[in-house]
């Protein structure tokens, strides 16, 4: 299977070709701001090194879409109607959020009565009047994105779909958002995903269709995908439909690409780039998730995230001389090549530091050959221990485990770390998060409210394993390849003993020729 894997970052687009879990050829270019033109460039520089037919998927990994929030840029007005009075009134819908998103964003917020108990039984009955009279008041205003959220809707999501339909029948062409689609069971964190993804509704449309027209600038008939901050992959169908489901991708991608290129599937990842240093754990050839709430832009959301340790260590990290030697968190970012003392700059940084002392080729060794060997010695020793720290952060055992470096500032640690069984700085390295996109696989999550007793668990979790099997293979999954990657299992309170939530996910390879068949087709079930 050959495919393109590329990382569309803020600073660089790293595009990669890949078979069989080979990099044939890889090419690292600058982000630009209509994004398709680097990325156009990006795929013409590995495209040469095999037969346009010969390619099955091209594989997106970005951070645009997370950018965006962060940046309060190109976000549309949101109609936001909640579900749930006389209920769910003390935090109405924006409450927390900083005040300059509420005001890029609108306060266009209406509760009405409806919802549902934790045990799936109607608080009361939907207001549709309500509803109906909330889509004009939309209309008028002209929000055109609007997000629904409805209590405890991943368990009985009827309100929220009949809200929808009422919606669709007063804004035929509305975005709509439901936040049963996204989220789990707490109200103000799902809903917060729910408001955000359709606030992002006009820049998935641009940055996508940058995807699109780079593909069609090329003439290439290869099916494109995106990833998903799971590991998993969506069509470009869905992730117009769910930019959210791309949040923190590309950290996902780099600790994916790490498992591949290196063949560790139970490690600690080292992603090193220019300012910061994440740091996570692989478990099964996946990152560990984080548990609980995710604060993104500062929305507290229930997305699911890698569970990551970041620190200010990285390439272009500043070395403060004085009476105490420093390093980071400043940086000077993308302005590495110019401002760093190996490209004749004049601000000293973690890569002269790494350059000075033989363990990278890059920049002009000359411009820091005089520097003090013993400044040289505690700014090394810096960056080791606050890696090492980093590291011991994310360890859930006494015992050593494996390391893996990847990222552009990999080069900086070229000495054992405590902690790590062994430290591996795989090939194509610096292009991991590339790499990870066209490792991705695509997978399906069933969520049912279950009831489990001790005489009937075995066959209740054998029926949803299957159906999660049977969802992956619908998404897009190669038949015999779907595995079960993990089960959550949570009781409900106040429920009937051994009423429990359990969703179970299922992934497997993609097989790309389907979707080739399928051009322009929104398939609902793709990465879910």
């Amino acid at each position: 299977m050959m495919r393109i894997g590329i990382d569309v970052g803020g600073t660089n687009t790293d595009a990669v070709l890949v078979e069989d879990g080979q990099v044939l050829a890889s090419h690292k270019t600058p982000t630009t701001r209509d994004i398709a033109s680097g990325l156009v460039r990006a795929l013409e520089a590995v495209l040469p090194a095999t037969r346009r037919d010969r390619i099955d998927a091209i594989i997106i990994g970005t951070t645009q879409l997370t950018n965006a929030l962060v940046e309060r840029r190109h976000l549309q007005h949101v109609g936001v109607i909640r579900i749930g009075l006389p209920a769910a009134t003390a935090l109405p819908p924006l409450v927390g959020w900083p005040t300059d998103l509420v005001q890029a964003i609108g306060q266009h917020v209406v509760m009405v009565h409806g919802g549902h108990e934790c045990d799936g039984r109607p608080i009361g009955p939907l207001d549709e009047a309500a509803v109906l009279d909330a889509a004009r008041q939309f209309r008028r205003a002209g929000v055109g994105s609007i997000a629904i959220a409805s209590i405890f809707s991943p368990i009985a999501r009827a309100h929220e779909d009949r809200a929808a339909a009422l919606v669709r029948s007063v804004m035929p062409q509305a975005e709509l958002t439901l936040s049963a689609d996204l989220g789990t069971l707490g109200l103000l964190e799902r809903e917060n995903a729910a408001i955000v993804n359709a606030a992002l509704a006009a820049a998935a449309a641009d940055i996508i269709g940058s995807f699109e027209r780079a593909r069609a600038h090329l003439a290439l008939e290869t099916p494109v995908f995106l990833t998903q901050n799971d590991g998993t992959v969506m069509d470009s169908a869905r992730a117009r439909r769910f930019p959210v489901l791309t949040f923190a991708s590309g950290p996902t991608n780099s600790m994916r690409g790490a498992m591949q290129l290196s063949g560790e599937t139970d490690a600690i990842v080292v992603d090193i780039g220019g300012t910061t240093s994440d740091i996570g754990a692989l478990v099964k050839g996946y990152p560990r998730q984080a548990s609980g709430t995710v604060d993104v832009g500062g929305v507290h959301t229930s997305f699911r995230m890698p569970d990551l340790v970041s620190i200010g260590i990285g390439g272009g990290s500043l070395v403060h001389v004085g009476d105490a030697v420093r390093v980071g968190p400043q940086s000077v970012g993308y302005e590495l090549v110019h401002r760093a003392c190996c490209f004749g700059g004049d601000v000293l940084t973690a890569t002269d530091v790494a350059v000075a002392l033989g363990r990278t080729g890059i920049g002009d060794a000359s411009r820091v050959a005089g520097l003090d060997a013993e400044l040289l010695q505690r700014a090394d020793a810096l960056i080791h221990s606050g890696l090492e720290a980093g590291i011991d952060r994310v360890k859930t055992m006494r015992a050593a485990v494996p390391v893996v470096l990847v990222g552009g500032g990999a080069m900086l640690v070229r000495r054992p770390l405590q902690g790590a069984l062994r430290t591996v700085t795989p090939p194509h390295a610096d292009v991991a998060n590339a790499v990870g996109a066209a490792a991705a696989q695509i997978g399906a999550e069933v969520d049912r409210v279950v009831l489990i007793r001790s005489d009937n668990r075995d066959a209740v979790m054998r029926g949803l394993h299957d159906v999660a099997i049977a969802a992956a293979c619908e998404a897009g999954a190669l038949a015999g390849s779907v595995h079960i990657l993990h089960v959550d299992e949570v009781p409900i309170p106040y429920a009937a003993e051994g009423t429990r939530r359990v969703i179970v996910k299922a992934v497997g390879e993609l097989e790309a020729a389907r979707f080739r068949r399928l051009p322009g087709a929104v398939r609902e079930g793709a990465g879910t």
